[in-house]
């Protein structure tokens, strides 16, 4: 049985080694926090006692990486796709402009072509713009305020 001094520094215990392995994994107790055996006086470090020091000689968690917006993992399809096939609006539905997209498709067909460059140059200018943008920009101007055109 072991006593212990919480984060809020008030004295917790007596408690099993198996309620402090339960805490462990909740990450409730840490390596520093203050441990006393029963029938001592010391206080230590709950990794200085063997029993417990096994549960910390784990791989070291992974440094987390700041992630990009997953909202934002449409960016560079719909970039690339404007810049390429911008006259077919395959861009606009990627984002899921569905209404923008078909207006691209429809009147680039029905046309025979005749407007093609024009909606081209459109998704090219569309393409360089969403993939200059920064990840929050791109979201906040395309995914959140649903922005469909330029």
């Amino acid at each position: 049985m072991y006593k212990m001094i919480g984060t809020d520094g008030r004295q917790y215990g007596p408690v099993a080694a198996d309620q402090i392995r339960q805490w462990l994994a909740q990450n409730r107790v840490n390596a520093q926090t203050l441990v006393q055996a029963e029938g001592s006086t010391e206080w230590k470090p709950l990794i200085s006692f063997p029993e417990f020091a096994a549960e910390f000689r784990m791989a070291p968690p992974p440094v987390a990486m700041p992630m990009s917006d997953p909202r934002a993992s449409n960016k560079i399809a719909a970039g690339v796709c404007a810049i390429l096939l911008g006259g077919l609006g395959i861009h606009k539905f990627i984002l899921g402009y569905t209404g923008a997209g078909l207006i691209m498709l429809l009147v680039s067909v029905l046309t025979c072509g005749l407007l093609l460059p024009i909606f081209h140059l459109i998704g090219l200018i569309e393409g360089i713009i969403y993939l200059s943008k920064s990840d929050e920009d791109f979201v906040q101007t395309y995914v959140i305020r649903r922005r469909e055109w330029f």
